[in-house]
């Protein structure tokens, strides 16, 4: 018998498309190309910013004509399902996931986030039409956005073309 690698990762389980949509996780769990992977839940502040956030949103929806989502499952490719933060659409989501492009998708950092993974989130986002894509770091109070290759350091976080913004220092004074 040949000596077990302590470097090697462990084979994980492929499932389908239909057996994830049909199971429930908690918290939710994201599919990549048939594995389902775990997410970064957050901290306190995490789950504060997102809530804030989702409080902003939800007051503008009739102005801006959207809905908002937290951790909904939103499909990105034929193979992938990613489970942002917070996101707006323009469309009804179907009852499994959804799978129409978002306006909005944002991802509020958890101190466990790999920041190369972050850019792969971004990647499959834009990819499938999200217009923009925001990522906020409540620990460096530091928010990104961009709606393609290039990304902007700003306190107000916006999606071109519409009326979609969020002012971040309120934010962010708001988690002490």
């Amino acid at each position: 018998m040949p000596p077990k690698n302590p470097m090697a990762m462990p084979s994980q389980p492929h499932i389908s498309l239909k057996e994830y949509l049909a199971t429930g996780f908690r918290p939710d769990r994201e599919f990549i190309d048939g594995v389902i992977v775990e997410r970064n839940v957050g901290t306190i502040e995490h789950s504060r910013l997102q809530a804030l956030m989702i409080g902003w949103f939800v007051s503008e929806e009739c102005n801006w004509r959207v809905a908002s989502f937290i951790g909904c499952r939103l499909q990105v490719s034929p193979t992938r399902v990613r489970v942002p933060d917070v996101l707006l659409t323009t469309r009804k989501p179907h009852p499994d996931v959804l799978i129409e492009p978002p306006v909005l998708v944002v991802e509020v950092l958890s101190p466990e986030d790999d920041p190369m993974e972050l850019r792969r989130r971004a990647t499959d986002y834009f990819s499938m039409g999200v217009s923009a894509v925001w990522i906020v770091d409540p620990i460096a109070r530091a928010g990104h956005w961009s709606s393609g290759d290039v990304w902007t350091q700003a306190d107000r976080l916006k999606v071109p073309g519409t009326l979609i913004y969020v002012d971040l220092l309120p934010m962010f004074a708001r988690l002490a």
